[in-house]
């Protein structure tokens, strides 16, 4: 069974993990994949981030991973290789190992490849004295002899002057570069940096560390640190299925995914965060992306929620939803209003949120005197219809029930199947609804729990509409009332698929008023 999310972070650095924290701290279910290949691995220590200089990068993904598990999210040792929007609008996410997973929307902190100059021995050394940062690996380095590998006249000189405040003694190897021009090489001269001709062959290692350059034509130069500037390049290819393509870096280093400063990509519901975006990012900037784009995600999704119950609340939506399909529901009552009623004599009934009328013409086949209440007159039209051709009398009324308010001790029973409302408009539905009822009568809720949330059903994931047994009952008095809660399974087939869904059911009865004390003794 596919496993669904809020959000879906693809990529476990420090920006995936990073928004993955803000998003679990905001109580999203997010998941992040990552197979643990960072791409500062190879480097003893990271530097510049604020409390944890020195510390290895694997020490800050354990850290961050055990902080995202704290609150509540989801790590899958994996790779993402590629993505799509299923019809429902929920991202589908296949793994390298053959599962999938869905959610609601993306962040993509996948980073970079640094695509190194094809020099023999740079790869192996990458990371331990072939760097690229001085900010990063700079201090480390410091008073040794550095060679700067060129392969761009800009980022050559930019690198050897940077380098040159860490030693004195820089050179930087012409290399594959252009020519540099005059003024280049005025300011390297400036700061007695030497400049070698010729292309690189090789770096030269003993005892497991760098001891020189060696050139095309057999020329060893003396070095321990040789510098590059590698090419820097997006792993987003994954996402090529959504629309999202890889743009040139306007210095010409590299290609990224575009995205606004919140991350937020030209594709609705997909951001990035870290060097998959900004390839010039360090760690810090990285993680700072990503807890930026994690609250701009959480934001999006309150939105989103927003609208969606506004829109559910509303007369418009259920008028369109009845109007526009032959039929909506199976026209088999409720399995709950079944396993209630089959023992109850027959009596006066109010069926709130009717629908197309399945409930109330079962009541009505078993002799109840019936009213069946509903937002949608498209719905009570077809009710009717269908109450017609079953032969059974039933009173439709059409009603707003976050504001209708039915006549008092009305009714023997009164139930509610399916009316998802905000805690406020809920609960003080439910009192009204309690109050409808006589005493010795019934009152039936029946609602989606909220551990529907973890199956793979289509509906609006608005997890504040969901509510279990125990917070319908909290509306009741219990000196008033016998209460049972409960929550029951039942089976539907969606797409061919078996899925177990789960109801939260109140079923209470009014207790008999006691008879009042006439305050004379009878013999």
């Amino acid at each position: 069974m596919t496993q669904k999310f809020d959000v879906a972070v693809l990529g476990g650095g420090a920006a995936g993990l990073s928004g993955a924290v803000m998003l679990g701290r905001s109580r999203r279910s997010v998941v992040v994949v990552d197979a643990g290949s960072p791409r500062n691995a190879p480097a003893a220590g990271m530097h510049g981030f604020l409390s944890r200089d020195g510390m290895s990068p694997r020490e800050l993904l354990e850290i961050g991973r055990a902080e995202v598990e704290r609150y509540g999210g989801v790590v899958l040792p994996a790779t993402a290789v590629a993505a799509r929007r299923a019809d429902d609008g929920w991202f589908e996410v296949r793994l390298d190992d053959g599962r999938s997973i869905a959610a609601r929307r993306l962040l993509v902190t996948t980073g970079l490849t640094d695509e190194l100059p094809d020099v023999s021995g740079l790869a192996e050394r990458w990371g331990r004295d072939v760097v690229h940062c001085p900010y990063c690996h700079g201090w480390e380095h410091r008073d040794q002899p550095v060679g700067v590998l060129a392969t761009h006249p800009e980022s050559a000189v930019h690198q050897a002057l940077m380098f040159r405040q860490l030693t004195s003694d820089v050179t930087v190897f012409q290399h594959t570069a252009p020519a540099l021009t005059d003024e280049q090489q005025a300011q390297l001269a400036a700061w007695g940096i030497g400049l070698v001709a010729g292309s690189v062959a090789a770096v030269e290692v003993t005892d497991d560390r760098i001891t020189g350059v060696r050139l095309a034509d057999g020329t060893v130069v003396a070095r321990s640190v040789v510098v590059v500037a590698p090419r820097l390049v997006a792993n987003g290819r994954m996402l090529t299925d959504l629309g999202l393509q890889l743009t040139p870096h306007p210095m010409g280093i590299g290609e990224s995914i575009a995205a606004d400063p919140k991350g937020q990509t030209e594709v609705p519901g997909v951001w990035v965060a870290g060097n998959v975006t900004d390839v010039m990012a360090q760690v810090v900037t990285a993680a700072a992306g990503g807890a930026a784009a994690g609250a701009a995600i959480h934001a999006d999704l309150i939105a989103e929620e927003t609208r969606l119950t506004l829109q559910v609340s509303s007369r418009e939506y259920w008028e369109e939803r009845y109007g526009s399909a032959q039929r909506v529901w199976s026209g088999k009552p409720n399995p709950q209003l079944v396993a209630t009623v089959v023992d109850l004599p027959a009596g006066t009934a109010l069926d709130v949120g009717s629908g197309e009328g399945a409930d109330a013409i079962w009541l009505a086949s078993r002799g109840w005197k019936v009213t069946g209440v509903d937002v949608s007159q498209a719905a009570l039209d077809r009710a009717a219809e269908h109450a017609s051709d079953a032969g059974v009398q039933v009173t439709w009324r059409q009603a707003d029930v976050t504001t209708w308010e039915p006549a008092p001790a009305q009714f023997d029973l009164v139930s509610a199947q399916y009316v998802h409302l905000p805690a406020p408009v809920r609960e003080a539905l439910h009192r009204r609804l309690a109050a409808a009822v006589r005493p010795g009568g019934a009152l039936l809720i029946v609602g989606h729990h909220p551990a529907d949330l973890d199956t793979p059903v289509r509906r609006p994931p608005l997890r504040h509409l969901l509510h279990s047994a125990e917070e319908i009952a909290t509306v009741l008095d219990p000196s008033a009332w016998d209460i049972t809660t409960s929550a029951v399974k039942r089976q539907i087939t969606q797409d061919g698929q078996e899925i177990t869904l789960t109801d939260a059911v109140l079923r209470a009865v009014r207790r008999p008023a006691e008879p009042r004390s006439t305050g004379v003794d009878r013999p």
